[in-house]
């Protein structure tokens, strides 16, 4: 079972997500949190997996709390629009965004990705992600760079994730197993010295011939 925190002030969120992630039969809610510090001393107490954290949340928002859970992977609930927060995640490394408005099959998978080590980005998500602030040359130059490592494969890959697919659906797309495209992601990742799937695609969206 996939031991998971929800930390969320408002209660008829944190019931309809409980709701959504007791129905997989894989995953447990062993806690769930009002604020950002309740979520940190919970997540310790019973050693969770997962921790879902509301961005925004009295006391300690979920950013702040996220960076003090050095066990469990985070997956950070957020509303569309917000950049500032977004970008801030990213450079953290957390492992998943998933809109309040996202389907109970999405909070699910993403739940699941970050269990396997995988990171997890919204559809909806990933195009905000993707449409931030033009770089400047010489961030553009580096992330050209960087891609030059690619194999024509690698980089059809990437872009796939660039778009929030899922293992699976990239799998689908490019008719391979879905073991040989976590492989393929595992390398791609090495290559360009990124620690998670959203770092991988900001680079994508940073490379001139993507102006």
């Amino acid at each position: 079972m996939i031991k998971t925190l929800i930390a969320d002030d408002e209660p008829l969120i944190t019931t309809g997500i409980r709701t959504v992630l007791e129905s997989a039969g894989d995953i447990e809610v062993v806690a769930v949190a009002r604020d950002g510090r309740e979520a940190v001393q919970a997540a310790r107490r019973h050693q969770v997996d997962v921790a879902l954290l509301d961005i925004s949340m009295p006391v300690m928002d979920g950013l702040a709390a996220a960076a003090e859970l050095a066990g469990p992977r985070v997956v950070l609930l957020t509303a569309f629009g917000d950049e500032d927060n977004v970008r801030r995640a990213v450079r953290r490394g957390v492992s998943g965004f998933v809109l309040k408005t996202c389907t109970p099959d999405e909070l699910i998978r993403a739940v699941r990705a970050a269990h396997a080590g995988q990171a997890y980005l919204s559809p909806a998500v990933a195009r905000q992600v993707l449409d931030m602030a033009a770089p400047g040359d010489e961030r553009g130059r580096d992330a050209a760079r960087r891609l030059a490592a690619l194999t024509p494969r690698e980089a059809d890959i990437l872009a796939l994730v660039a778009q929030g697919l899922s293992n699976a659906e990239v799998a689908r797309r490019v008719h391979m197993t879905e073991a040989s495209v976590k492989t393929y992601v595992s390398r791609i990742l090495a290559k360009l010295n990124c620690t998670n799937r959203v770092q991988a695609a900001l680079l994508l969206r940073d490379a001139p011939f993507l102006r």
